[in-house]
């Protein structure tokens, strides 16, 4: 089970760009790349999957217990050749003081080694006290390479190898020069996601190109073939149910945020997946529920405004009980106007308030709710959920008798206080969910469409 652990000294390093090179780089070599995603994110995983040509999945101490991530990450990697793990932020970041869920300690659960991807920006000698802090910090962690980032030229790359080989004994696997060719772009919430690109493919040939003529891929294998493969818990097989019941989803420029376990979990509960473009279609595929997920719906609130007949079919669907299940970007469209940048754009109208974007998140990291017992499809009151909110928009002008799902007991969802409005069959908030053991949402999902259609 060869493996490795991309990660940083801090965020913003590049490693996105390595990672998507990496993964892309040792694809074209005719290798099963399997990508992960350390922490909770929808945008860097479509880049790795993209890059990969296999769907990436994210490995979350918050969402998932530590028997959970090795069991995602023993699956996934059954049939591959080798993993790439990125991870977020820097190698010790981490919520506690203990640094239980930061990288370091993800790769030490799953037996990966660790190649740090170095900013290089303005830095000489200073590298070498960089790479010897994190070495010392932590003695049992395995930081097996450095691949030099944003490198100046051939005259910079030779100073920073000459520095690290004479202080430090970490070797260099590569060094990725700076060139604007391989910069992914990026907006008011992060990278600019692969679907929504318009270079994107271009811009990973650009990247492999690079990471294969700079970076030494077969040291890079050589490392991730010493991993050490984690024992996987014995887990019951997960029946998969023929579908008998069918689950609308939007996905396209605007609405892409979606977990590719929680659509497998969908689907083993018995969803056909249906998928429409919410700026090109006219109608709502004929469905027993409809999931709107996450996205940059402000982006393209002129095309989702024009589509005035889609717009109106999902508000009758709602109003006449189809079950429902939006996040964020979905929650924004089924509002009745988005506004940004001085324009407002009519939007579904199901939700009775405006959706108003912000120059300053107005919820972001993790989150922590408790079921108040209003929503429809959701097991009843008392129990907690962990999921994660990023979001520059907020609702303005509710109505103060809205129910709500969820009452927030860490984050800020709708109100700093509750998230999860409910309307008849609809639960729209901002938080986004994840499919778990402690958490199996879709499933609910399923099994409520299927009785209403019963009904």
């Amino acid at each position: 089970m060869a493996h490795l652990l991309l990660s940083a000294a801090h965020k913003s390093s590049g490693k996105t760009t390595v990672a998507a090179g990496l993964c892309r780089a040792l694809h074209r070599r005719g290798l099963a790349v399997q990508p992960f995603k350390k922490g909770p994110d929808f945008i860097d995983p479509m880049w790795l999957g993209a890059a990969a040509g296999r769907p990436c999945h994210n490995l979350d101490f918050h969402t998932q217990t530590r028997d959970e991530i090795i069991g995602v990450f023993a699956r996934r990697m059954a049939d591959a050749a080798i993993g790439v793990i990125e991870g977020n932020k820097g190698l010790y970041d981490g919520l506690d003081l203990e640094g239980s869920n930061s990288n370091a300690a993800l790769a030490k659960l799953i037996g990966a080694p660790v190649v740090l991807v170095i900013d290089t920006t303005g830095m000489t000698r200073g590298i070498a006290p960089i790479v010897l802090g994190h070495q010392a910090f932590d003695r049992d962690l395995d930081i097996a390479g450095i691949i030099l980032n944003k490198v100046g030229g051939s005259r910079h790359e030779a100073k920073l190898r000459a520095i690290l080989e004479h202080y430090t004994g970490v070797p260099v696997l590569g060094a990725v020069h700076k060139e604007s060719a391989i910069e992914i772009v990026e907006r008011h919430l992060g990278l600019m996601p692969a679907r929504e690109s318009p270079a994107a493919e271009a811009t990973l040939t650009a990247i492999a190109d690079a990471v294969a003529a700079q970076v030494d891929l077969d040291r890079v294998l050589a490392i991730a073939a010493k991993a050490k493969a984690p024992a996987a818990p014995r887990r019951a097989a997960v029946p998969c149910r023929a579908p008998d019941i069918r689950v609308a989803i939007a996905r396209d420029s605007a609405f892409g945020f979606y977990y590719p376990g929680d659509l497998e979990a969908l689907a083993e509960a018995g969803a056909e997946l249906v998928f429409f473009d919410a700026l090109r279609d006219r109608a709502l595929p004929p469905a027993d529920g409809v999931f709107l997920g996450g996205g940059f719906p402000e982006t393209h609130m002129a095309e989702l405004e024009a589509n005035q007949a889609l717009r109106g079919a999902i508000a009758a669907a709602v109003a006449g009980g189809l079950p429902t299940y939006a996040e964020c970007g979905g929650l924004m469209y089924l509002s009745r106007a988005i506004r940004w940048k001085g324009e407002r754009r009519a939007m579904a109208g199901v939700v009775e308030a405006e959706a108003v974007m912000h120059e300053r998140p107005q919820g972001r990291g993790y989150v922590r709710l408790r079921e108040t017992g209003a929503a429809p499809w959701r097991a009843g009151a008392g129990a907690t959920i962990a999921a994660h909110e990023f979001h520059h928009a907020s609702l303005e002008n509710l109505a103060p008798e809205t129910r709500f799902a969820f009452d927030v007991l860490r984050g800020q969802g709708i109100d700093g206080r509750h998230d999860g409005l409910v309307r008849g069959n609809l639960v729209a908030g901002f938080s986004h969910l994840r499919h778990t053991d402690a958490t199996p949402w879709a499933g609910a999902f399923v099994d409520f469409a299927r009785s209403r259609r019963r009904a």
